[in-house]
């Protein structure tokens, strides 16, 4: 399966909030409820596309998949952890289908992320991932990320990964 990124519009905001959280209790329902398992709303998702690009697969008319890539460093991202560079994106908000999971579609999600990462032009994709059961930064791992460090940014442990360009 090809999996290509589009940039989403307004009009796919209710699709992509709803994949979202259908990702949170599928997270929270494996994992108990934390940091992840938080549902998604239609405002939240429209404030995701203000503040940066949210790109979409579609399988058909459904949408698969979804993050966003934005050049502005996200609250819980602390520079100091990566590698320097002029021009890092910040990869948030990733969701796969629960019912697509380890079906190779998230690593095809992150091929794309790294050719529009190149196109942008970027350096690097720099991102955090959830330091627990549910975090994905094994998933990471597998797709060509390095870990750069380990916090707790208020009272949420993450792993730092990058992926330099």
């Amino acid at each position: 399966m090809d999996v290509k990124l589009d940039l989403a519009t307004p009009d796919d905001a209710a699709a992509i909030a709803s994949l979202q959280t259908a990702v949170a209790e599928h997270l929270a329902l494996r994992h108990g409820k934390g940091y992840w398992s938080s549902a998604a709303s239609e405002r939240g998702v429209l404030f995701q596309m203000r503040t940066g690009k949210l790109y979409l697969a579609r399988q058909e008319d459904r949408v698969i998949a979804t993050l966003r890539l934005a050049t502005k460093k996200p609250w819980a991202i602390d520079k100091s952890y990566f590698s320097p560079c002029k021009r890092p994106l910040y990869l948030t908000d990733m969701a796969v289908a629960p019912d697509l999971q380890r079906a190779g579609i998230g690593r095809l999600c992150m091929e794309e992320v790294a050719r529009i990462g190149r196109a942008w032009p970027a350096d690097a994709v720099f991102l955090d991932a959830f330091d627990a059961e549910a975090g994905a930064g094994e998933f990471y791992r597998k797709c060509g990320f390095r870990e750069v460090g380990r916090v707790t940014y208020r009272k949420t442990p993450l792993i730092y990964f990058e992926r330099l360009l």
